[in-house]
């Protein structure tokens, strides 16, 4: 997906069973963001960072959503030990990351694998992307840093 594309109606279940749905944050704004692995380094960092500056975003019209291919139970496993208060969808299929664009090659520890890129997109109140942040862009441990300097610009 590219910037002034709307994201997908259907994201998911969450970590709790819900479905979630683009329609349900109409008039909202999101922050959309894909991440490989739940309960790892780069990605509790990023989650940490998100949930750190959650009020602010939210302030600012925000709700956060995040995306990955881990089962519905290791999503509840991270949210809870991290104390994160935003939906964490399954996407075990990769139904969602693909059609998003966030799934992909990637080099990693100079291999060539397929998995989930770290992408964010920030999402408007209609459900069109506004901005994403690619994985070159992101830095885990200030994430939601780099999305308040972008907003505030």
């Amino acid at each position: 997906m590219t910037i002034g594309d709307k994201i997908p109606e259907i994201l998911g279940v969450d970590q709790d069973g819900n479905q979630i749905k683009a329609s349900d944050y109409r008039g909202r704004k999101i922050v959309l963001y894909s991440y490989p692995k739940a309960n790892t380094g780069g990605c509790t960092a990023e989650a940490c960072s998100l949930q750190a500056h959650k009020q602010e975003l939210e302030s600012m019209g925000y709700s956060i959503i995040g995306i990955s291919r881990d089962k519905q139970a290791a999503q509840k496993k991270f949210a809870t030990a991290q104390g994160l208060e935003f939906p964490l969808v399954a996407d075990t299929e990769t139904t969602v990351l693909q059609q998003l664009g966030a799934w992909g090659e990637k080099v990693a520890c100079g291999h060539r694998t397929v998995g989930i890129l770290r992408t964010t997109y920030l999402v408007n109140e209609e459900g069109i992307i506004e901005k994403i942040f690619t994985p070159k862009e992101i830095k885990t441990k200030i994430h939601a840093e780099q999305i308040l300097d972008y907003l505030k610009k």
